[in-house]
């Protein structure tokens, strides 16, 4: 396991305006960045290699907020995958497509949400999935890298495991 010590920021307050690029939005859209600004923050990373071309990448990224931050962030995201929820990237930043959505998920916390990424790239396929639980002004997302379709199986346990655990330690 890997304590992050560095983290991409959040966006802030300061929301996308009606003429950004969707590319841009991709951060946002897969809740590797979030809108608000959290007053403190926490992350760990588990990475586990089964193989020469299977890599599986857990996080869990704490977000605590002084005010409503974390409803605004959660309202926000569900609002930005209705806005944006496939985004073609030009070939010359890579090229492909990725797609968002709010997937069926568990029922945790004060709200909850599950995120499906996905992207393509010719023949290739690759998912990511994040579950954001709300408590009160905290944030618990959990997020799951490099799954092959459908390799989201454990993302329900690892989220209810970090409810349990930051509710029984505040952390």
């Amino acid at each position: 396991m890997q304590i992050a010590t560095v983290m991409p920021p959040d966006a802030g307050d300061q929301r996308p305006r009606v003429d950004v690029s969707c590319s841009d939005m991709i951060p946002l859209l897969s809740a590797a960045r979030l809108t608000g600004t959290p007053s403190a923050m926490a992350a760990a990373t588990l990475s586990y290699d089964a193989g020469p071309d299977d890599l599986w990448v857990g996080t869990e990224v704490l977000r605590t907020y002084a005010d409503d931050g974390a409803r605004r962030a959660m309202t926000d995201l569900r609002t930005f995958i209705g806005r944006f929820p496939t985004v073609v990237v030009s070939s010359g930043q890579g090229g492909g497509s990725y797609r968002f959505a709010v997937a069926p998920g568990p029922r945790l916390g004060d709200d909850s949400i599950h995120v499906r990424c996905s992207t393509t790239a010719g023949s290739d396929a690759l998912e990511w999935d994040s579950i954001l639980v709300r408590i009160g002004a905290t944030l618990v997302v959990v997020k799951e890298q490099g799954n092959k379709p459908g390799g989201y199986k454990y993302l329900t346990q690892l989220a209810e495991a970090a409810l349990r655990r930051y509710q029984a330690t505040g952390s």
